[in-house]
């Protein structure tokens, strides 16, 4: 009875002992060629605002919008710079008549002068009038151009692909230019923000491969949202760990601080959503 157990307990030791081993083997192994570091999605995001003052007269677009570039996001009550286009033109076409007048009788006066049968002075007086003509024509010409382009500014248009992720301006509302209408997210590029401590900062380099993990769940495959990425910036300069920035090592170890931009990004990507980003040394 006791050599039959003796004998079970010999089998258990040598059955550990290979699992050890085998742990050893596939995963010890496996971890030491592993980093793993942790991080925050970051998402470019731009200010949209009118480069002239006015009214809202439209908005045409909700926060959680998907927008294309040059898609039309929201206008001003353009009716007073229709007006200021209109002036322009009709300043334009008078000061053309006169140019073209002082023009043509400075050119008909041109060898009278020569010649001296002119007198000076009305020589004079026809150069200045064509010169003070031709340049009050040119100003004109630029002021229409000056109006067409603030009334094209009356105008938001998206300028990238994106998201609207705030609508701060509702219609009727009166803004100043500059001031902020929508914020939107773009779509590319989307990267992790994290740190790689300096005993391993020689063992990251541009284009290294990676997988991003999330902590959302994709409902069909029940397990965490999982992403492909590469390194596409290493920083120059050395930091103190941020606090925001969980490590399993000390907060004041010096980082150094890394992107690595994903590759197969989706709609499930959101600013600052904490991600795990792994290494793996075995595919180089």
């Amino acid at each position: 009875m006791e050599n039959s157990i003796q004998k079970k307990i010999i089998i258990v030791l040598i059955f550990a002992v290979l699992i050890f081993v085998f742990w050893f083997i596939f995963f010890k192994n496996k971890k030491i060629n592993e980093i793993q570091t942790f991080g925050n999605i970051e998402i470019r995001q731009v200010d949209l605002s009118f480069l002239v003052d006015g009214k809202i007269d439209n908005v045409f677009v909700e926060e959680g919008d998907v927008v294309k570039k040059g898609q039309l996001l929201a206008t001003l009550d353009s009716r007073d710079y229709e007006i200021n286009l209109k002036k322009a033109y009709f300043q334009k076409e008078e000061t053309f008549s006169l140019n073209e007048e002082n023009t043509s009788k400075y050119e008909r006066n041109k060898e009278l002068c020569k010649a001296e049968i002119e007198s000076d002075e009305y020589c004079t007086t026809l150069l200045n009038n064509k010169k003070q003509s031709n340049s009050k024509y040119k100003k004109d010409i630029e002021n229409l151009e000056f109006q067409k382009l603030q009334l094209s500014y009356t105008k938001l248009f998206a300028p990238q692909d994106g998201i609207i992720s705030t609508r701060a301006q509702e219609m009727g509302a009166r803004v100043s230019k500059g001031q902020t209408v929508y914020v939107m997210d773009l779509i590319k590029p989307i990267w992790v923000r994290t740190y790689i401590k300096e005993e391993d900062l020689g063992r990251i380099k541009y284009g290294k491969k990676a997988k991003i993990l999330t902590d959302t769940t994709d409902p069909k495959t029940k397990k965490k949202r999982e992403y492909l990425g590469h390194v596409g910036y290493i920083s120059s300069v050395c930091e103190f760990t941020p606090k925001i920035v969980q490590t399993q090592d000390l907060r004041s170890d010096l980082v150094y601080r890394i992107r690595v931009y994903i590759d197969n990004q989706d709609e499930y990507l959101r600013q600052g959503m904490p991600v795990t980003v792994a290494f793996n040394f075995d595919e180089d």
